[in-house]
């Protein structure tokens, strides 16, 4: 038993398939008890490698535990807690399996050390995550959660490939970190995996369509996982890999630029998680300690603002059924809780002094100053700036300051939801201040904690320079606010190609396809089955008539001889007793006149 390891994800998964037995009066506790058990096994876990299996020729390494998985494990079980708190309400068990097994996937790719149990656990992260879009059981939803599978299994099928070519050129499936400087065509759909559920454009597009598309509880969890499980798996195995610099700017520009064009507030949100994901990625390709810090820091401060803030609007959501600026406003007088709570998430989004936010992200600017990669620092500080309008300032007013533009029924719906919502919301907004305003509690976790603890956030120039960005933006925002009132509009991405070319190639399969195939069918029925159908009749015809007569007449002949020798053996048989008897007889006379003449 000194052995024995348990798996954090196993609490889930046997959690989840027990969950449908507990009797109703107990279900929340269950609901509660797990992901607790979760986070305390979690924080309880020694460093080390463990739970590692031998199976056929493969060494399984379940337990790898070191200082980057230990970080990731505790933000997502921990998340897993306040994410269960705020669906407790809802009385489908499936849903609550779902996310479960989500997290399940999540815990188990984190402290996987070798390729083959991270692959397991990468598709259990795909196939469990879609029902969480799923759920939400629109035509929409439908729809989204089926591209969102089919784009999550190419890139699955990517890292397989790259996983075997590697195992091929290297003789080990252990999960480690690769030569950034040489990389190999194994390596690049390696990263292209990991580079797809990071959302890295244009590779992105799934995110936004799914993400706004899930329940209301769902898009919490759908929030915090899938991305940073991918910036985990990007910081192990890709550190310094340059190319990724360029890719995390692009990101984060790109996210904040998308954003402040939706006009539905999930959908903003899910843009914005591509553009704070970017910060990450950047942070993976610079490489140094302090960016590799900063990159797992913001994972961490992400996590808990981003799911603060899809709490909040998913809050909006269940309570009055809209989710789109142009039919909400003014609900400040409803739901002035949620706004409070929403407010403190856009603080933290937009790295506000005293707010977790503020203490992550500028590790990552930093990291890329001190490189001399000045572009990396300003584009960033830039993307900060459209972060502030957008999440701080336009989230918060067009819901609950804006016009009201809500129907007479969406207005009479609103109201503060149930407090197991607001429960997890208070839990959210209180780390992302005590992370604000005590960052050893954070910085104590990180990979390199000497490194960190040289990092001092609250510099004066530090902390005026940000004032004067968040001050200057807000200025802009108030005089242009007409030009960025929301408009219920789409906007174009690059999911537009894949939409097209997926109705070009059905049409393709419908039409040229289709019609080949009934033309080849066509002309292999006239040229080749109508003539063997005909050969067939013929062979049967030949068969009955010839065949068959010849058959029966032979039969019909070899029974009549048959008959005949039977007659002629019998008649035979008839003389050759008859012959006998005469013969007996006269034997007989002969005997009988012999013996009286003797007898005289």
């Amino acid at each position: 038993m000194s052995n024995l390891w348990i798996h954090p994800a196993l609490i889930l998964i046997f959690g989840g398939l027990l969950l449908p037995a507990v009797p109703a009066r107990l279900k929340k506790g269950w609901l509660l008890l797990v992901p607790l058990l979760v986070f305390l096994r979690v924080f309880s876990m020694a460093k080390g490698v463990f739970g590692v299996v031998h199976f056929l020729d493969w060494t399984l390494t379940f337990g790898r535990v070191d200082s980057l998985s230990a970080i990731f494990g505790y933000i997502m079980s921990l998340t897993c807690i306040i994410g269960t708190l705020y669906g407790l309400h809802v009385k489908e068990d499936a849903q609550h399996a779902a996310a479960w097994f989500y997290v399940a996937g999540s815990l188990g790719v984190i402290f996987a050390g070798d390729f083959l149990t991270l692959f397991l656990f990468w598709e259990l992260m795909a196939f469990s995550s879609v029902f969480l879009v799923w759920f939400r059981r629109r035509p929409e939803s439908l729809a989204a959660g089926y591209r969102y599978l089919l784009v999550h299994v190419a890139g699955g099928v990517a890292l397989l490939a790259g996983m075997v070519l590697h195992h091929q050129a290297t003789g080990s499936w252990d999960f480690v970190t690769f030569d950034v400087h040489h990389p190999t065509l194994a390596v690049w759909l390696v990263l292209i995996g990991f580079l797809l559920n990071a959302a890295v454009p244009p590779l992105h597009a799934w995110l936004p369509d799914a993400y706004a598309e899930g329940t209301f509880n769902g898009s919490v969890f759908l929030s915090a996982f899938t991305t940073k499980t991918a910036v985990y798996a990007l910081c192990r195995g890709f550190p310094g890999m340059e190319i990724l610099v360029p890719l995390g700017v692009i990101m984060a520009l790109y996210g904040v630029v998308y954003a402040v064009l939706e006009n539905d507030c999930r959908r903003l949100l899910a843009y914005h998680i591509i553009s704070q994901v970017g910060y990450m990625v950047a942070g993976v390709g610079l490489g140094t300690q302090m960016a590799i810090n900063g990159a797992c820091a913001h994972a961490f401060a992400h996590i808990l603002y981003k799911g603060l803030l899809f709490m909040g609007c998913g809050a909006v959501l269940h309570m009055t059924g809209q989710s789109k600026f142009t039919e909400l406003g003014g609900l400040y007088k409803k739901m002035p809780w949620v706004f409070v709570f929403t407010l403190i998430g856009g603080l933290s989004i937009s790295a506000f002094p005293l707010f977790s936010g503020f203490v992550s992200k500028s590790m990552i600017v930093s990291a890329g100053f001190e490189e001399h990669k000045l572009w990396v620092g300003f584009l960033l500080m830039l993307a900060s700036v459209g972060t502030f309008l957008h999440t701080g300032l336009k989230v918060p007013y067009f819901i609950w300051f804006g016009k009201n533009h809500c129907k007479q029924e969406t207005w009479d719906r609103a109201a503060e939801p149930p407090w197991n919502m607001n429960a997890a919301m208070i839990v959210a907004s209180a780390l992302c201040i005590f992370i604000g305003c005590y960052t050893p509690y954070l910085y104590r976790m990180l990979p390199y904690p000497d490194v960190a603890g040289e990092f001092h956030p609250y510099a004066s120039y530090h902390v005026s320079e940000t004032l004067q960005l968040l001050l200057f933006t807000a200025v802009g925002f108030f005089l242009l606010i007409k030009k960025l009132t929301p408009e219920p509009t789409i906007s174009l991405d690059t999911d537009w190609f894949y939409r097209m070319g997926g109705r070009i190639f059905l049409w393709f399969a419908k039409k040229p396809i289709q019609f080949v195939d009934t033309c080849v069918g066509e002309v292999y029925r006239v040229l080749g089955l109508i003539p063997l159908m005909i050969s067939a009749r013929l062979a049967g015809k030949f068969d009955d008539r010839v065949i068959d007569g010849a058959v029966d007449g032979l039969a019909a002949a070899v029974r009549g001889i048959g008959g005949r020798l039977r007659f002629v053996q019998r008649g035979q048989m008839q003389e050759n007793l008859a012959l006998a008897f005469a013969v007996a007889a006269a034997l007989m006379v002969i005997f009988l006149f012999a013996y009286n003449a003797f007898a005289r």
